[in-house]
This record gives C-alpha cells, sequence and structure tokens, in this order.
C-alpha cells in the first residue's frame, strides 16, 4: 500500500512538470498527428495533458478503485480525445479530452461497482454519479424550509432534479442501499466534523482551470506512451481497437480478423493491459530515483 501511494505520488509530480501548451502549439500538434500521424506530436500532446487526465482520475478514488487503474483509464480516455479531435472545430483539446476522459473513468467505476456490474443506461449512470449528492441537498434544504420529506417524495424530487423517470430512482436506490450511510456523517474523530458531504465532487471545471494555469516547462515522457511502447503490433492493434475507437470491437470481430480464437484474443489482451501495469510500476521507480 505504501508503495502504490509513492507511485501515485511519482506519478503526479512526473505529470506537474510536463510542459504547458499554449494554443498555437497545440494546434500545429492536433494537426500534425490528424493529418500526418506524426507520433512524436501526439506524445507531445498527451504528455502536456497527463495532469488533466490524473486530476480527473483522482475526483473518483471514493468509489474504492485503485489509483493506478483509475489513471490508466483516465489516460486511454486521454489518447481516445487525441485520436478523435479535429483542430478545425475551433476549440481547445483539454476542453475537448475533459470529456472523453471522464467518460473513460466513469464507466470503469460503473463495470467494477460491486452494486453495478452491468451495462447501465445513460439515465442510470447519471443517477450512480449524482443521485447521493443531489438527495443530500434536497434533504438540506427541506430541513432549512421546515418541511419534513417522506421517501416517496424525496425520489420524486431527485428523479425531476436529475431528469430521469421515477422508477429509475427507486430502482437505483435499492441497487445502492446496500452500501449507505450518512452523507453528514463525520469521516473521524480526528478531521474536526469533516463530513463525506465535503468529499464529493464538484461540478465546477476546476481541472481545465488547472491545466491552463499551470506554468511547469519540463518534458518528460508519460508512462502512459512507454507502456504503449512495450507491447507488440498486434498487443496495440488490439488495445486501440478494444478501447480507442467510437464502437470498440468485439472479441469475436477482432479474433476473425486476425484468425484467432475469441478466448484468445482475451488471452492478449489480459496481456497487454498486464505489460502496461507493469511498464508503469518500472517507470514509477525509475522516476522516483531520478527525483531523489
Amino acid at each position: 500500500m505504501a508503495l502504490e501511494i509513492a507511485r501515485e505520488k511519482t506519478f503526479t509530480r512526473t505529470a506537474m512538470k510536463a510542459e504547458m501548451l499554449d494554443a498555437e502549439t497545440e494546434l500545429k500538434l492536433a494537426y500534425a498527428w490528424r493529418d500526418h500521424r506524426d507520433e512524436a506530436a501526439l506524445h507531445r500532446l498527451i504528455t502536456a495533458y497527463m495532469r488533466l487526465a490524473i486530476s480527473m482520475a483522482s475526483k473518483f478514488k471514493r468509489y474504492g478503485a485503485p489509483m493506478p487503474d483509475l489513471i490508466q483509464e483516465a489516460g486511454l480516455g486521454l489518447m481516445k480525445a487525441a485520436e478523435k479531435f479535429d483542430p478545425d472545430r475551433g476549440v481547445r483539446f483539454s476542453t475537448y479530452a475533459m470529456w472523453w476522459i471522464k467518460a473513460s473513468v466513469q464507466d470503469y467505476v460503473m463495470r467494477n461497482w460491486s452494486m453495478v456490474r452491468t451495462g447501465s443506461t445513460s439515465s442510470q449512470k447519471s443517477l450512480f454519479f449524482n443521485m447521493r449528492r443531489v438527495q443530500a441537498r434536497l434533504e438540506r434544504e427541506s430541513e432549512t424550509a421546515g418541511v419534513k420529506l417522506d421517501k416517496h417524495q424525496l425520489l420524486q424530487m431527485i428523479s425531476t432534479e436529475v431528469g430521469v423517470p421515477l422508477r429509475d430512482v427507486e430502482m437505483m436506490e435499492g441497487r445502492l442501499s446496500g452500501s449507505d450511510f450518512s452523507l453528514n456523517a463525520t469521516q473521524s474523530a480526528e478531521d474536526e466534523g469533516r463530513e463525506w458531504i465535503d468529499a464529493l465532487e464538484d461540478d465546477g471545471a476546476q481541472a481545465a482551470e488547472i491545466v491552463e494555469h499551470s506554468h511547469d516547462t519540463a518534458q518528460l515522457r508519460t508512462w502512459l506512451f512507454d507502456a504503449m511502447g512495450e507491447l507488440s503490433e498486434r498487443e496495440r492493434f488490439i488495445v486501440r481497437e478494444r478501447k480507442l475507437r467510437d464502437a470498440p470491437r468485439t472479441l469475436e470481430s477482432l479474433g476473425k480478423e486476425l484468425s484467432l480464437s475469441k478466448e484468445r484474443v482475451r488471452q492478449l489482451e489480459a496481456a497487454a493491459f498486464g505489460k502496461m501495469r507493469k511498464t508503469l510500476e518500472n517507470q514509477g521507480g525509475e522516476v522516483q530515483s531520478f527525483l531523489m
């Protein structure tokens, strides 16, 4: 555990030392990658915004997933954003990338949450990440106004607030009830009254502001590019097709194209992520030694 925490801090420090791209440089790199498939330009673009991926990943630590896994998913979202980004649309890459990074991390959390393991609709996803925050706010507001809400009234108000059918709210309430606790409870006696609700995600776009105002200029290679570089061409192909497409391909379709069984493709995919994780760990030690 201590080693994982040390590595997490090392990755964060490394990302925060990456260069800050101005709009003109960012645009040139985006065109170089889109029009000429310039991998050096892609590397520089992703390296500069890896801090954004880490910042976004850190907001989801409270869901219990290991931080290295969250960072890996955020990094994959960042790569997908670079793959799909159209510089002709006149928006900053950081603004565009935030959506892909957040979507990638949220999908990972949903797949691994103990109460939500199956595929979820967009309304279920919205509820999963917003229901308790909205519920806590509505309860506080009703208490301040001296109004006592019964459970049905509260769920109906959540339905209206989030914009989903009442039946979806009732379903999610049941799925999350097993791990419920008071959001107004203090985290520990040492926290001087700090409540769990204070740890909920802020809806403000603070991550983008942090990226835009960072003045670090040192260029460092990111763990994500190193990890991808350790894969074979076939493994990189599988990772791209499974993670970097708008509509990820199935194991069966890849198996047919590669003349492999569905199970073999799954094994190759698992091995590829194992290699990426190992490279991540090795790089962490090297960077830590360098910094020390």
